[in-house]
């Protein structure tokens, strides 16, 4: 028993440096990863070292010290739980503790001094009962939905202050000077968090908002651009097919991204104007607007489902039958959602979307007329159904497609969005050129239009085109 203990023991101890080994280069990787995903990251991290650095010579230095005191930690604690990632969530955090110290402490100073008019005996029963009072009402008030939102920090430290000075005061006559120093210090670490947030690498809640709700909705267009092409194939073209079909989960992020842009849009109202968003942007459009994608997304969802289950439930007849008009509607929105979403990310407004908006109505327009059409007399129920549930959610994703590119435009109103004249697309400018140089065709001309005007008979304007694509418009 003792020999295969120490058998046991020593291979252990022999895998030890091997585990160590393990667990170092994984965590190394780990770390690499998490960096790469987003860089800010590691900025940040630098950025929240300097400042609580710079706020730490208030104690180290003996001037400042000797100004302040042991009050100068409040400097680095402010730095501490006030720095956040975005400029937006700092400055809200600064605000919130700077406005709720000044009014905490004006109330706990004006509240010590009404209760030592009370006498020795009743000045610890008032202290007790404003302290409960403001406590008690403070609290309630937080449960607030909108003021939880953006000033449920600030209450916090408000009830912090305020029992602080009122109670500390009872024991300590200098209230005054412990307030002072609380607001100062206060006040000097929240303004190092501010000034290295904005001035170092900053990070803008309201770009990060605009930037996930753009990729939102760029990812729904890749899934239903591609949708189509992959619902009605066979089951040997499936497996033939070795393309990465990442495209077609890209909508799950969307699906639980409304926290992170609620938390987004309430940090952007605390920020200044910075480049193309100013002060007042229309934020809570931005809500909306991701809240209309998400509803397309659900919708999404739905349709990935049926994909799942396409080729065992789809029968050969109706699958021709649908296949045109749900490619097209589907490859249409698509198209309409990526072009919403590159003219959304430039802060652009274009029409680029409506046209492939009006190919995908006109798809659903034909798509509506053959599901209520009698070719299904003849069919199973039970084949008709899969056919019919996936055109009604296509049907459902053109209506919220439309529905956003609606509240899209909206917000461009709102956000003085630079407008952009509609161009031909390279797609289409290429085309024309082939067409113009087509070395197969040398009689094949550009098209272009020769006017021939005869005074000897009346006005009149035939139009004959010939094979060379010339237009003739006798005058």
């Amino acid at each position: 028993m003792a020999s295969a203990s120490n058998e046991k023991m020593g291979s252990l101890l022999a895998g030890l440096p091997v585990r160590f080994t393990t667990n170092v280069c994984e965590i190394a990787s780990r770390t690499k990863k998490l960096g790469q995903d987003d860089p800010r990251r590691i900025t940040h991290s630098l950025k929240v070292g300097f400042a609580i650095t710079l706020v730490s010579l208030f104690y180290y230095y003996q001037p400042l010290y000797d100004s302040f005191g042991a009050s100068a930690m409040w400097a680095v604690m402010t730095v501490i739980v006030v720095f956040e990632f975005s400029v937006g969530a700092t400055l809200g955090k600064g605000l919130n503790r700077g406005l709720a110290t000044l009014v905490a402490g004006a109330l706990g100073i004006g509240t010590h001094h009404l209760a030592s008019l009370s006498g020795h005996i009743g000045e610890p029963i008032l202290l007790g009962v404003f302290v409960f009072l403001q406590a008690a009402t403070s609290t309630f008030i937080r449960f607030f939905p909108k003021i939880k939102a953006q000033y449920d920090y600030g209450l916090l430290i408000f009830i912090l202050t305020f029992s602080l000075i009122s109670v500390s005061g009872f024991r300590d006559d200098e209230v005054l000077e412990l307030a002072h120093k609380r607001l100062s210090t206060i006040f000097i670490g929240g303004s190092a968090c501010v000034i290295v947030t904005i001035l170092v690498f900053p990070v803008w809640a309201g770009e990060d908002l605009h930037n996930l709700i753009a990729s939102n909705i760029e990812k729904l267009g890749d899934f239903l651009e591609g949708f189509g092409s992959e619902y009605f194939r066979t089951l040997e073209d499936s497996a033939e097919s070795k393309d990465d079909k990442a495209f077609l989960l890209g909508y799950k992020s969307v699906l639980n991204s409304k926290g992170s842009e609620e938390s987004l849009a309430n940090f952007a109202r605390w920020e200044p104007g910075h480049g193309r968003f100013s002060f007042r942007h229309p934020w809570t459009q931005y809500l909306k607007v991701g809240a209309l994608v998400r509803q397309c997304a659900y919708r999404i969802e739905a349709l990935h489902g049926r994909l799942i289950t396409a080729d065992t439930q789809l029968s050969p007849v109706i699958r021709n039958r649908i296949e045109e008009s749900c490619t097209k509607l589907s490859l249409e929105t698509g198209k309409a959602l990526k072009a919403l979403a590159s003219d959304f990310r430039t802060m652009t407004k274009s029409p680029s979307a409506d046209p492939h908006v009006a190919n995908a109505k006109a798809a659903a327009k034909s798509l509506k007329s053959l599901l209520k059409s009698g070719l299904w007399e003849d069919t199973d129920l039970l084949e008709v159904v899969p056919a019919a549930t996936v055109g009604s959610l296509l049907l459902d994703v053109v209506n919220c497609t439309e529905k956003t590119v609606e509240s899209v435009y909206e917000l461009g109103s709102l956000a003085n969005f630079e407008t952009v004249e509609a161009t031909v697309s390279p797609e289409k400018s290429h085309e024309l050129e082939n067409i113009c140089s087509d070395k197969q065709n040398p009689k094949m001309d550009c098209p272009h239009v020769v006017v021939k005007i005869a005074d000897e008979s009346p006005p009149v304007l035939p139009v004959n085109i010939g094979k060379t694509g010339q237009q003739v418009l006798d005058v």
